[in-house]
């Protein structure tokens, strides 16, 4: 698909992803629909952006009922990328039942109803494409994250499954899963040092990917090193062993260092 005059809904808009593929998909043309909490940090970032027909629709997206009420403000669109995410980082029960609620509800269940809500104009269009942020947490599973973990598998399985329904009709489903990456997700969130030795990727590149699989209706892309990459398919291989050696000490020690430090965000 051709980004140039095509409308694009992004949630998450306003986090360091966010910005990075607000900005790729301007410079191509794409007419945006950005969405986020913070209303004024929406306008400004609109008003950064090449052209000039980009729109805002503040959104907590961990309320009951918002992904609804966002397709709807967002009418037919062309595009929809889906990178809201919450950190989701800790031990299951130092969560709240409010916070489990609202990782669930943004990470997995809002892209979910976002998806029902705008194939339909899309399948009578006979064009469209939906990219889900996921991460490699979708194929590895680590210490301190099974909340993290469960929406990231699940994001994973349902793009994947719903790719099956729909590119046969023309519609394109894309998951871009990035590994580390430094200047934005947990571990800049939560202040902690990236794993040595795994390498880290960046934000411009998951912006590029997102381009990439919008274009060339790609499946999957991964944003990480080769050494990340590796590692994750050796998780999806053998899932006992790697949940083993990611619970070593030097596991458990990232793992905590991320989950202390995000421990206000959830």
């Amino acid at each position: 698909m051709e980004l140039a005059g095509k409308k694009a809904l992004l949630t998450g808009a306003t986090g360091g992803l966010g910005r990075a593929i607000a900005a790729a998909l301007a410079e191509r043309g794409a007419r945006l629909i950005l969405s986020g909490r913070k209303a004024e940090t929406l306008e400004s970032l609109a008003a950064e952006l090449p052209g000039d027909s980009h729109t805002t629709i503040p959104t907590d997206l961990a309320e009951i009922g918002a992904a609804e009420k966002l397709a709807v403000g967002a009418g037919e669109v062309d595009v929809l990328i889906a990178n809201a995410g919450l950190p989701a980082t800790g031990r299951l029960t130092d969560f709240a039942t409010e916070q489990l609620t609202g990782a669930l509800r943004v990470n997995l269940e809002a892209p979910i109803l976002l998806a029902r809500a705008l194939e339909p104009a899309m399948l009578e269009r006979g064009s469209g494409h939906m990219v889900f942020i996921s991460s490699l947490s979708g194929k590895s599973a680590t210490p301190l994250s099974s909340i993290y973990n469960a929406t990231k598998f699940g994001l994973r399985g349902f793009a994947l499954g719903l790719r099956a329904d729909l590119d046969p009709q023309g519609i394109g489903v894309s998951l871009v899963s990035p590994g580390t990456i430094r200047e934005a997700g947990m571990y800049s969130d939560s202040g902690a040092p990236p794993i040595k030795g795994l390498g880290t990727g960046t934000p411009a590149q998951v912006a590029d990917a997102v381009v990439k699989a919008i274009e060339h209706n790609k499946v999957e892309v991964t944003v990480a090193p080769i050494q990340q990459r590796m590692l994750a398919h050796f998780a999806l291989a053998t899932p006992g062993l790697s949940v083993k050696i990611a619970s070593g000490d030097a596991g458990q020690k990232a793992a905590a260092a991320v989950a202390n430090g995000q421990s206000d965000k959830r």
